[in-house]
C-alpha cells in the first residue's frame, strides 16, 4: 500500500479549529442549496479564498471557528498547516466550480460537486481524515521528481 503524503511546513494550526471550520463550511453549503443562495455560495467561495491565498490569520469561518472553541475550552492540538491550505485550495476550486454551475443554472452539476466538497468537509469534522493529503498523493506528488 502507498504512504499517503502530505505538504509540509513549518507554521502550526489548531486542529480543532480546522474540524470546526470544515463542519460550519457543511451548514453553510446545505444552506446555501436549500435556500437557493447564490450569496452563500459566494460567501464560501470568499472564505476558502482567504484561507487559501492570504496571509490573514482567520477567515469569517475559521475566526468564528476560533470563538466557538475558545467559548467550548476545546484543548489547542497544534497540526501542520501546509495540508490545511492544500484543501482551502481545492475547497476555493470545488467553491467557485459550484457557484458558478450554478449561476448558469446548471444546477445538478452544481450540487454534485457541491456534495463532494461537503463529503470531504464532513469527513474533516467527523474523523480528522484529510481528503486533500489522499488527493496531493495521487495527483500532484507524481508530477514531482524525488
Amino acid at each position: 500500500m502507498k504512504n499517503i503524503f502530505c505538504p509540509i511546513s513549518d507554521e502550526r494550526i489548531n486542529e480543532q479549529v480546522a474540524r470546526t471550520t470544515a463542519l460550519l463550511v457543511v451548514i453553510t453549503a446545505i444552506l446555501a442549496f436549500g435556500f437557493n443562495s447564490i450569496i452563500l455560495m459566494a460567501f464560501l467561495v470568499a472564505d476558502f479564498y482567504v484561507r487559501a491565498f492570504t496571509k490573514m490569520k482567520f477567515s469569517p469561518l475559521s475566526y468564528a471557528s476560533n470563538q466557538l472553541n475558545q467559548l467550548l475550552k476545546l484543548p489547542v492540538k497544534p497540526i501542520d498547516k501546509a495540508p490545511k491550505i492544500f484543501a482551502a485550495r481545492m475547497g476555493f476550486t470545488m467553491s467557485f466550480i459550484f457557484t458558478v454551475l450554478h449561476a448558469v443554472q446548471l444546477t445538478t452539476a452544481s450540487a454534485i460537486v457541491a456534495g463532494i466538497m461537503v463529503l470531504f468537509a464532513g469527513l474533516e469534522f467527523a474523523i480528522a481524515f484529510c481528503a486533500g493529503c489522499t488527493i496531493y498523493t495521487y495527483m500532484v506528488l507524481p508530477f514531482y521528481k524525488q
